[in-house]
């Protein structure tokens, strides 16, 4: 589907890019805080590791079944009132979460994930198109950059922003029974910060609903002919180009919010704060990507090196020592930093490795499909349902007792993953039949 900016009246694009910049670091912040929000209630709930996964597989499972119907509300209510639209109901899921820390209660908080992900579902799709049409066709590729550090950049501060108003008036309480004068304090915690976060994101939703913000036209309003998507599935680059998005995005959050859990079971004082390790990776790699590919890397050659890192790292993971801090001690302690265990480490590390695969596998998977490129975008969209399944792997891996060896061992569930992304480097992607 084609969309212009309804004006050809000249003006800055400066008020709007900066509208849409700060959309997509509040969908940065809120998909990130759950890094933080994972092992904090695995602690206050006493979650075994599965249980915990559930507030992943809440948030992301609103992909599958919304992006569908948001694509029908933005249609009919418009892109801007779409946005509007979205940040009102993540607007609601923030004020879920009051009832949910004042009961307890597991299945109100996976509710309340539910509703912040159908609202994030709505958001995105109504706000992406902007980031390409917004300006110049000749200098989308560095504005679709620019969105991406900025909402990787939110995952970096979001855990560090959840620790400081949530975490901060808590120590000591790692690793011990949590009496439940102790358990109701840290659950109330949670109130007034999601409450602000609620507001917030309300007084933002009015102001996009009334701001210069210009609308965008769908040039194209002619149904997809029946049978596009089984065409554009016929091509192997795209199919196989899914499942590769669908396994990335399920390693990416697997590195990026079990992080936190597995960093509880280590004893580790500060746990809500790791996802940051790994976003500071994953904006390292995204920064090197923008400069490298295809000025020094082919994008087959960056997601070969991706998928051969991920595999090494993920070997390392799990059977690394967790009682060594080797890495800590050589990078991080001299500086003033804490002596982490080296598999942690790595797990953040894992997001570098991670970074450049979503930006190298889509000219890949929509190489050569013609009038099916849109189809084929769709499709390839529906792989962020991999967010779900990732964590949910990971927790089943866990075992039942939800200890620190288990949670270790679970990220062998990554192996395949990567070596998937790396057939698909390799051979998926040149593809042109399936005989």
């Amino acid at each position: 589907m084609e969309a212009t900016v309804s004006t050809t009246k000249k003006q800055s694009n400066f008020v709007p890019m900066a509208i849409v910049a700060t959309l997509f670091f509040i969908l940065g912040f809120a998909t990130w805080l759950n890094g933080s929000l994972m092992p904090y209630l695995k602690q206050i709930l006493d979650l075994t590791p599965l249980q915990a996964s559930l507030i992943l597989f809440s948030f992301y499972i609103a992909v599958t079944f919304t992006a569908v119907p948001s694509a029908i509300i933005i249609k009919k209510v418009g892109y801007k009132n779409g946005m509007a639209l979205g940040m009102a109901v993540m607007m609601l899921a923030g004020f879920l979460y009051v009832p949910a820390a004042k009961t307890q209660v597991f299945a109100l908080f996976l509710f309340a994930q539910l509703v912040m992900g159908i609202g994030q579902t709505l958001l995105q799709t109504a706000v992406n198109p902007y980031v390409v049409r917004i300006g110049p066709e000749e200098s989308a590729a560095a504005r679709v950059s620019v969105m991406g550090i900025l909402n990787k950049s939110a995952g970096v501060l979001a855990p560090m922003v959840f620790t400081a108003l949530i975490l901060s008036n808590f120590t000591g309480l790692v690793g011990k029974d949590l009496s439940q004068e102790e358990i109701d304090q840290m659950a109330n915690s949670l109130i007034f910060p999601y409450i602000g976060m609620a507001l917030f994101i309300g007084v933002l939703a009015l102001a996009v609903k009334f701001s210069p913000l210009p609308e965008l036209i769908d040039d194209d309003t002619q149904a997809h002919e029946k049978g596009q998507v089984k065409a554009a599935l016929a091509r192997p680059n795209l199919a196989l180009g899914v499942l590769a998005l669908f396994v990335y995005v399920a390693v990416e959050v697997i590195a990026g919010d079990t992080i936190g859990t597995f960093a509880l079971a280590l004893g580790v004082e500060k746990y809500s704060v790791m996802t940051s390790y790994t976003m500071v990776c994953m904006v390292v790699g995204y920064a090197l990507g923008i400069v490298l590919i295809p000025r020094v890397l082919s994008q087959q050659t960056a997601l070969t090196s991706s998928a051969i890192l991920g595999s090494v790292l993920t070997l390392a993971i799990v059977f690394g020592d967790a009682q060594s801090a080797m890495i800590a001690n050589a990078l991080l302690v001299p500086f003033g930093g804490v002596a982490l265990p080296d598999p942690l480490l790595l797990i953040a590390v894992l997001g570098f490795a991670n970074a450049i695969v979503w930006p190298a596998v889509w000219p890949l998977a929509l190489s050569g499909l013609g009038k099916l490129t849109s189809v084929g975008s769709g499709l390839l969209i529906m792989g962020i349902a991999g967010g779900a399944f990732g964590p949910l792997f990971w927790g089943l891996a866990s075992g039942s007792d939800g200890g620190a060896q288990g949670q270790q061992s679970a990220y062998l569930v990554m192996l395949p993953c990567y070596l998937f992304i790396l057939f698909y480097a390799i051979k998926g992607h040149k593809m042109t039949s399936w005989k």
